[in-house]
């Protein structure tokens, strides 16, 4: 049985089929973030069988309990909305990352992806890194054949870089060697910054905007990155470990230079040691 329920009769125009799950390549919860707000209010066009790819013991439904009375249950959903932007469909899958059944998953996402005439594939991520939240966020891509990352987007490391999978991954290499043309772009979120990282999703927002060629309205959370900088300053001023720290990562972005892994790992763990644990917003 497929795991994909699609309403009938869809007229698409050009559909992209973008996507976003939370966890494991969600920092800061950039990538859902900027992709709720691309559909908010949108139509829903598909549903995922929630009891066959999420863990209830891992992703519990929240209960609702009024006045002493069991009221309501809320169960994680995976979804794509439609949404129209500059005359084109954008098909909108975003959610909790499935915990079971990813090839089986990709498999149906292809079958619908060529049912619904997708004509490229768009994941948006975002991963901790060794970067300042005193610079503007870096983005970097991944592409199924070169050429097809748009704006100044750096591509992923050179070399072989071997990582634990995340589901998003899965579906857009399965998707990409049908021949759909699949991109990634990944915000590099500070390690140090703990909770929502709103800065992240405004460039990926304008990140996917550059790609398809229409500007995307970032809403609320431009305003929410200027008031999370103001408490990131606040906290680097008054901690001079802190502020010295950030000072070695702005040097390193305003020289171009990437640190190596051994350098990271250093660079983290000097941090942690010389900021004894104390928390003021930043890990």
């Amino acid at each position: 049985m497929p795991l994909i329920e699609v309403k009938p009769s869809l007229d698409l125009f050009a559909p992209a089929l973008v996507a976003a799950f939370d966890g494991w390549v969600d920092a800061g919860s950039a990538a859902t973030a900027a992709l709720a707000q691309v559909a908010e209010g949108a139509d829903t066009v598909a549903t995922f069988d929630a009891d066959s790819i999420f863990d209830y013991r891992a992703r519990r439904p929240t209960l609702d309990i009024v006045d002493g009375r069991l009221s309501e249950l809320s169960w994680p959903e995976l979804a794509i909305r439609r949404v129209r932007a500059g005359g084109r469909d954008l098909l909108v899958m975003a959610g909790p990352e499935p915990d079971y059944r990813w090839r089986e998953l990709a498999d149906d996402v292809v079958r619908l992806a060529a049912d619904l005439h997708v004509v490229e594939w768009i994941s948006l991520g975002a991963i901790p890194a060794a970067v300042p939240h005193t610079r503007p966020v870096p983005i970097l891509g991944t592409a199924s054949r070169p050429g097809l990352l748009k704006g100044n987007v750096q591509a992923g490391p050179a070399g072989t870089l071997r990582v634990p999978a995340a589901a998003i991954s899965v579906l857009e290499m399965t998707v990409g060697a049908t021949g759909i043309p699949a991109v990634g772009y990944f915000a590099q979120v500070p390690h140090y910054v703990t909770g929502p990282y709103p800065g992240a999703a405004v460039e990926l927002l304008a990140a996917l905007g550059r790609h398809i060629g229409v500007e995307l309205a970032p809403g609320s959370l431009v305003g929410e990155a200027r008031q999370l900088r103001t408490r990131l300053d606040a906290a680097a001023a008054v901690d001079e470990s802190t502020r010295s720290y950030v000072e070695r990562l702005e040097t390193m972005v305003d020289e171009s230079r990437l640190p190596s892994g051994d350098e990271l790992i250093s660079e983290i763990e000097r941090f942690l040691r010389d900021r004894g644990g104390e928390s003021s917003g930043l890990n």
